[in-house]
């Protein structure tokens, strides 16, 4: 690495290391997830390293562990990682990659990195970039992967990883990124909405596909709130002042 290069790295993968506490537990739930549906400790390493991503190799390890089909397995993993296309649309209106540099984010892209880099990335002495991207992603992968090990290693030497309730720790998670970003009424209301009709969609509709829709229709009814709200704030605006008398 250039010298250019390393410091906006290291500032990103420094940027992530009040996640890794939160990313450990994650990790190993999904180890003893996966060594309980019978994967071996070597495969379930290899996902950790190929796929990186959480909430699709939980759905793997569970689908495998029911006998699922491989073309099954692959399609719910799509419709669960087909948010990152929206993660991708919005950095690249903020970060023009390269070719080489564009497959390279996208494979260790992750929700936690995105949102720390969308709002952290702007604040950095180098601006926005593809190191300090790259160093936030990384500093994920290697925590996510050292957390896999040992959880592998653990559930090893445990009869019954499931009697842990380690089912509870994925929702948890995604549960402790969601109250932060609950600042005003709009995402209050735009969360509750979201969960109501994700909820109600999951009593028809597969989990991946209820995930999709239940983001996309999210987005869009947060935008359309948005844009109502400017809409009434610009006639204020533009009002003239009254005169005095």
């Amino acid at each position: 690495m250039t010298s250019a290069f390393f410091p906006p790295f290291w500032r990103g993968y420094r940027l992530m290391f009040p996640l890794w506490l939160g990313m450990v537990p994650f990790a190993v739930a999904y180890a003893l997830t996966a060594r309980s549906a019978g994967l071996s400790l070597w495969e379930t390493q290899f996902m950790s390293l190929t796929t990186f991503a959480g909430a699709s190799q939980f759905a793997a390890a569970g689908m495998l562990g029911a006998g699922a089909s491989a073309l099954g397995i692959v399609f719910t993993t799509f419709l669960l990682n087909a948010r990152h296309l929206l993660y991708g649309l919005s950095l690249a209106r903020q970060l023009p990659l390269s070719r080489r540099q564009r497959p390279v984010a996208a494979q260790f892209l992750t929700d936690e990195a995105y949102g720390m880099v969308i709002v952290n990335g702007p604040k950095d002495p180098a601006g926005l970039s593809f190191p300090f991207l790259l160093g936030a992603e990384l500093s994920l992968y290697s925590i996510w992967n050292a957390a896999t090990l040992l959880g592998s290693v653990a559930g090893a030497a445990l009869p019954n990883p499931q009697a842990l309730g380690v089912g509870v720790i994925f929702p948890l998670a995604f549960l402790g990124l969601l109250v932060p970003l609950l600042v005003d009424r709009i995402s209050l209301l735009v969360a509750l909405v979201s969960g109501l009709g994700a909820w109600g969609l999951s009593r028809v509709l597969p989990g991946g596909l209820v995930i999709l829709l239940a983001g996309v229709g999210g987005a869009l009814l947060g935008a359309a709130f948005l844009t109502r709200s400017q809409q009434e704030d610009a006639p204020s605006e533009g009002r003239p002042m009254k005169e005095m008398p």
